[in-house]
């Protein structure tokens, strides 16, 4: 009789078999499970209680948890189940179902390993590094415990192998934002954005979904040598605008064109008749162009180089030299500035102006002279 119902057990309880376990005694590395119905009690090892590597039992289970579990071994008065199989036969239904419909989900990240992140979706799910963001990551330990959406790239329930990436939803979010940005901003809007990189040709900004460039020559009124002198990564800024081409999905900007310009104050500082220093800048046939503040270059007309004949401005200028200029005319609506160097020369051909004055000579007469004379002439007959 005894054979006869343990035959009838083992026939009721075997491999393959999926059963409700209730956690009785749970240890470091092995939880002991009642199983209701069952003549003996279950054993599930840690290894059999999740997809992802666990230190200890206690982390995953308590005592009096519930449990669907498949019975892997009946071995005497003992059965070896595993929790961790259970949960992936349901869950490669659906992560199937999602990989075949591109479905974007949440996840939180479990671990950070080597080459990349572990997410625990029933079965164990790989981010590699490459697929965790659109840029370059130095260290992940902060990404763990982290919730992010995932879309699954690659799945092969044979050799169960389910790829993750976070990267794919970003760069889709991103296509997206972009169209919606080029479809709205026009040129000469003026908006708000934040300094995503810098190259030495100029910084990239993010307007919202999208990056345009400001180019180094639209960084600022004054000459930028080195970008990151003024701008740094992070940094909040104003754009205007200049170009947009959706066709490529360029978008030209620049933060110069929303600060003053050294022209709007330029009749304050540099008046007519005004002296000021500059330097050479550029030498052109009819002249040479000074610039006497940041961002303002004055010419000075080949007429006005030297009081001596110039046949061109190298004859007597250089570029980078230093000069004293005087201010001929201001003209800050059309940001033009006429300026002399020999105005503040002396002219050697300049006719000495002295004023000549005649000594005091006694040329003059009277006419008692011319009388007198008469008289005395007339008498003497």
């Amino acid at each position: 009789m005894s054979e006869e119902l343990n035959l009838g057990l083992d026939q009721k309880f075997k491999e393959g078999d999926i059963v409700k376990g209730v956690a009785a005694k749970v240890e470091d590395k092995a939880v002991t499970v009642t199983i209701e119905g069952a003549p003996f009690d279950g054993i599930v090892p840690i290894s059999e209680l999740s997809s992802l590597h666990i230190e200890k039992a206690s982390d995953l289970v308590s005592v009096g948890d519930e449990m669907q579990l498949i019975i892997t071994k009946v071995e005497e008065e003992n059965y070896v189940l595993s929790k961790r199989k259970v949960d992936a036969l349901h869950a490669w239904d659906k992560l199937e179902q999602q990989f075949a419909s591109g479905e974007i989900f949440e996840a939180e990240v479990k671990d950070v390993v080597k080459g990349g992140l572990v997410v625990d979706l029933g079965v164990r799910g790989f981010v590699p590094a490459s697929l965790v963001e659109d840029y370059f990551v130095e260290d992940f330990n902060d990404y763990k415990g982290k919730t992010l959406s995932f879309k699954i790239t690659e799945l092969d329930k044979e050799k169960n192998r389910l790829i993750l990436s976070h990267r794919a939803v970003v760069e889709n979010e991103k296509a997206s934002k972009k169209l919606s940005v080029l479809e709205r901003i026009q040129e000469g809007d003026v908006i708000k954005g934040k300094v995503q990189r810098l190259a030495n040709f100029g910084a990239f900004v993010d307007i919202g979904g999208v990056d345009g460039l400001v180019h180094i020559s639209q960084v600022s009124h004054e000459h930028v040598e080195d970008i990151t002198s003024v701008l740094s990564e992070g940094q909040d800024v104003t754009v205007k605008v200049l170009s947009v081409d959706p066709g490529n999905e360029r978008i030209s900007l620049s933060i110069k064109e929303t600060l003053p310009g050294p022209w709007s104050t330029i009749e304050e500082k540099a008046s007519k008749g005004a002296v000021l220093e500059g330097k050479v800048q550029r030498l052109v046939p009819f002249g040479a162009f000074i610039e006497v503040f940041p961002g303002i270059e004055g010419l000075v007309h080949i007429s006005q180089i030297s009081h001596k004949h110039v046949n061109t401005p190298h004859e007597v200028l250089k570029e980078g030299q230093e000069v004293q200029v005087k201010v001929l005319e201001v003209n800050a609506a059309e940001k033009r500035l006429s300026l002399s160097i020999k105005e503040l020369q002396e002219n050697p051909n300049a006719v000495e102006e002295i004023d000549y004055e005649l000594p005091e000579e006694n040329v003059g007469f009277s006419m008692g002279d011319v009388i007198g004379d008469k008289l005395k002439d007339f008498g003497n007959k």
